[in-house]
Parts: C-alpha cells; structure tokens; sequence
C-alpha cells in the first residue's frame, strides 16, 4: 500500500516518537522512514473484504484480524509495517495497544509500485517472526493469490487464480479462493 515518496534515517525509537505525531503512516526498515501513500479504490476494496471474511471467520476464537492501520513490529528486522490484513491469534497482541509482533498470518495486496518491495525486503523481514505460518498475496491485475507457507526450514509457494481450486490458509484454517478475494471488484 506505501512506497518510497521520501526517506528519513531515525532509530527505533525516535521513529516511533515521531511516527506518533505525523499525519500520515510511514513504514520502518532498519534505520530507513518510507512514507505510505493512499491506495486505489480496487486495493482498498479487497483488503477490506478480505479484513471481514477473516473477522466473520475467526469469530468465537481467540484470533484477530487487523487492517492497514495496526502496525506489526519485527524486532528481529528492526522493523515497523502497516500490512494490509494480518491476524494473531496470540494473547500477547490482544493486549497491545499500537503494534502486534506475533502475527500468524500477513496479507499484502500487491499494486505496481509496491510488488517488488512486497516480493523481496519486506517478506525478508515478515520470514524473520517465528510465529509467521503463512504470507499471502494478493495480485489484483492478474487476478491472483499467493499463498507462502512456512515448511520447517523453508517457504512453499501454492497460488491459484479466478476459476480455480481454492487455496487452504492453515494458520486460520479457511479455504480461500481468488474468487472470493475479488468479488467486490467488476469483471
């Protein structure tokens, strides 16, 4: 959802001292300020459903799901993000206030300026939580869901498109086909 509009060079610290006090939301990475911009209608739609689907799902459980404004922190990156859809289903997150830092899934909803960030350094980082199962994707143009899931010591790739089987998301336990992630969007 953001990209590189400026760069600012802040520790932890004084960037969340000043992150607090900035009208709009900047993303962290190691020492590096990225400030977010808006995203398009398509984006915003898809995130949101996706956001509901896993609210109605996970209803009665002791998971959450969490939108673009909840930061997640990965300490072990020096990290600060604002995913686009993430869920924890760790008592740890019900408590913070700001920031979760034990995710089990993060969702990015890829547009054309941010896609290689979310391919490469972020998901670098997003590997670096333990409690991350799986990362999803999400490709508007092609009408496309990525699905990476963690396997011992390595990252597995399933994907599937419009028409096609649904992809199984673990870590909440849903099926969730592209269908369904695009349905709010016009043919």
């Amino acid at each position: 959802m953001g990209h590189a509009r400026e760069r600012i060079h802040l520790d932890r610290e004084s960037y969340l001292r000043w992150e607090a006090e900035q009208p709009d939301k900047h993303e962290y990475l190691a020492g590096e300020v990225f400030a977010m911009v808006g995203a398009r209608r398509e984006h915003v739609l898809v995130a949101g459903g996706l956001h509901a689907r896993f609210r109605e799902h996970l209803k009665g459980t002791r998971c959450q799901s969490f939108v673009s404004d909840m930061k997640l922190f990965v300490a072990a990156a020096d990290a600060c993000f604002y995913p686009d859809v993430m869920v924890s289903c760790d008592e740890r997150d019900r408590r913070a206030d700001y920031a979760i830092e034990h995710p089990v899934l993060v969702v990015e909803v890829l547009s054309d300026a941010t896609a290689a960030y979310d391919r490469g350094a972020k998901f670098a980082a997003y590997r670096k939580l333990e409690s991350l199962e799986e990362y999803l994707l999400v490709d508007i143009d092609a009408r496309r869901l990525e699905l990476y899931r963690r396997e011992a010591d390595h990252w597995l790739l399933m994907e599937t498109e419009t028409g096609r089987a649904p992809l199984r998301l673990a870590s909440v336990n849903l099926e969730l086909s592209a269908g369904e992630a695009f349905e709010d969007l016009a043919e």
